[in-house]
C-alpha cells in the first residue's frame, strides 16, 4: 500500500488535541507519514464549535484548501472532524473543498476514511468505534514531557448555552485499569506529567457499577505511579467536585497546585438560566473547602459575558464573585448563541454587543489588577519550573510553568525543554513570569 502523507489543522480544546495525537499515531504506525501542509495528501481539519471565533476559523481554513484546489491543482483530500462536524454534518460535506465528514467517536477509523476518499468516494461516518481505544492505541504526542490522557469522553449536564452533550455525546468512562496502565508506560517512557482530561472529570465513573472506580481514586490510583512527577486535571464540574479529591490531592506531592472550577457566573439568577447545578453560595462552600484542604492552591475560572438576561446587577455579581475569590487567571467569553442549545432556541440574545463588550473589557481590567498583584509575590523569589516550549520568534528563551500554573520566562535553550529548573524571578507582569536560572 501507498504511504500517504497527512497534515492536521486542529482548532479548539485539550480533547481535539488529544484526538488529533490519536489519530497521527494510528496513522504512523500504520506506516504513513505526517507532514506539512505543502506535502500532504490528506487534510483533517479538526474542528471546534463551542465558540463562532473557532468555527469561523475551520471555515477559513477549509476555504484556503479548497482555493488550493482550484487555483493550484493541489490534488488533495479534505476531511473534517471534531465537534463543528458533529454539528454541521451534511452540510459540511456539501462545503466546497471538503470530501469525507467523520465524527467525534470514530477517530480510529482515519485510515479507512482517507482511503475511502483517495478513492473517490464523498461520505460521512459518525459510528462509535471509542471501545477500541485503549493503552496500547499509538499517539504521536506534541510533547516528550507533557502528556494529554483523557479518562471520559462526552458530557451530560446539557447547560444551556453548550453545544458539547450534542457533540461529544453522553458520557463515557475509560476502563480504570487501562487509564492507570497508560500512566504507567507515559512514566516508564519518561514523560514528567500529565494531564486527566475529561468533559466533566468529577464524574468519572459514575457510569460504571463499581463503588471503587471514582474520579478521587484514579487520582490517588495515578498519583503512586513512580516517576509521575506532576498531574494535572481538566475539566471540573462545581457541583460534582467531590471533598475526596482534595483529600487525595493533600495527601501527595506530585499534583499541580491548581485547579480549574469554572463558575460561569456570580448570579444565582443567570446560573439557573444557564442549567448550572449549583448557587453562588454552594460555590463559595466548595472553594472555601479547597482553600482549607488544599492553603495556597491556584483556582481558575470561566466566565461567560452578556448571557441571555443579564442585567448590570447581575454582572456585577460575577465581578465580585472574581474579587471574592481571588482567582488567579479567568478565561473571559462573550456569550454566542450556539445553533441547537437551549439558550438559542429559547432565550432572546438581549444584551447588545457593545454592553457585552464594556463588560468584558471591565472584568478584563479587574483581572488584570489582580494578577498583577499576584505576581508581585513572586519577585525576587525562586521558584521551580518545568521548561515547556521555546518562545516564538524568540529561540534564546523558553516558557514553562510552576505547579501554580505561572507562565515563567528565562534564558535557556531547547535542550533544556522537559527539565526541571529553578528560576529566580526578576521581572513581573500581569501576565508572565520572567526570570533566570539559578
Amino acid at each position: 500500500m501507498k504511504t500517504l502523507k497527512f497534515y492536521f489543522e486542529t482548532y479548539g480544546c485539550q480533547m481535539n488535541v488529544n484526538d488529533s495525537e490519536i489519530m497521527k499515531g494510528i496513522l504512523r504506525q500504520k506506516g504513513h507519514e505526517i507532514t506539512e501542509l505543502d506535502d500532504a495528501d490528506v487534510v483533517l481539519v479538526n474542528t471546534c464549535t463551542v465558540r463562532q471565533k473557532s468555527e469561523d476559523k475551520a471555515y477559513a481554513f477549509i476555504g484556503r484548501l479548497n482555493k488550493m484546489k482550484k487555483e493550484e491543482g493541489r490534488k488533495i483530500k479534505v476531511g473534517v472532524c471534531g465537534c463543528a462536524a458533529e454539528k454541521e454534518k451534511k452540510d459540511f460535506l456539501r462545503r466546497q473543498g471538503v470530501d469525507f465528514v467523520f465524527g467525534t467517536r470514530s477517530i480510529t477509523k482515519i485510515e479507512e476514511h482517507a482511503l475511502k476518499a483517495l478513492n473517490g468516494e464523498r461520505f460521512m461516518d459518525f459510528s462509535d468505534t471509542l471501545d477500541e481505544i485503549d493503552y496500547h492505541t499509538p499517539a504521536l504526542r506534541n510533547s516528550s514531557h507533557h502528556a494529554w490522557v483523557t479518562i471520559s469522553y462526552g458530557c451530560n449536564k446539557f447547560c444551556s448555552y453548550c453545544i458539547v452533550p450534542y457533540t461529544r455525546g453522553r458520557e463515557l468512562s475509560r476502563s480504570f485499569d487501562d487509564i492507570v496502565a497508560e500512566c504507567q508506560q507515559l512514566a516508564k517512557d519518561g514523560y514528567k506529567e500529565i494531564t486527566l482530561l475529561g468533559q466533566n472529570v468529577d464524574s468519572y465513573g459514575l457510569d460504571v457499577d463499581d463503588e471503587k472506580v471514582t474520579f478521587a481514586n484514579l487520582l490517588r490510583a495515578v498519583s503512586q505511579i513512580e516517576g509521575m512527577q506532576r498531574i494535572w486535571f481538566l475539566t471540573s464540574y462545581p457541583s460534582d467536585f467531590s471533598e475526596k479529591v482534595i483529600d487525595v490531592m493533600a495527601q501527595a506531592d506530585n499534583f499541580a497546585q491548581s485547579i480549574h472550577l469554572p463558575v460561569q457566573s456570580g448570579s444565582d439568577k443567570i446560573l439557573k438560566a444557564m442549567n448550572r447545578r449549583y448557587t453562588r453560595d454552594e460555590y463559595i462552600e466548595l472553594i472555601n473547602k479547597i482553600k482549607k484542604g488544599l492553603p495556597g492552591v491556584s483556582l481558575t475560572s470561566d466566565i461567560i459575558i452578556g448571557f441571555p438576561g443579564e442585567t448590570e446587577e447581575d454582572f456585577l455579581d460575577s465581578v465580585n464573585l472574581v474579587k471574592e475569590v481571588g482567582y488567579e487567571k479567568v478565561n473571559l467569553a462573550i456569550y454566542s448563541p450556539r445553533e441547537g442549545t437551549v439558550a438559542a432556541e429559547k432565550m432572546p440574545d438581549d444584551v447588545p454587543l457593545e454592553i457585552k463588550k464594556k463588560r468584558l473589557n471591565y472584568l478584563l481590567e479587574v483581572q488584570k489588577e489582580m494578577n498583577r498583584a499576584f505576581n508581585e509575590s513572586y519577585q525576587d523569589k525562586v521558584v521551580d519550573v518545568i521548561g515547556e516550549a521555546v518562545l516564538p520568534r524568540k529561540p534564546h528563551l523558553i516558557y514553562g510553568r510552576t505547579s501554580r500554573n505561572k507562565i515563567v520566562i528565562f534564558e535557556a535553550d531547547s535542550s533544556q525543554i522537559g527539565q526541571w529548573k529553578k528560576v529566580k524571578i526578576h521581572r513581573v507582569s500581569a501576565g508572565p513570569l520572567y526570570g533566570e536560572v539559578v
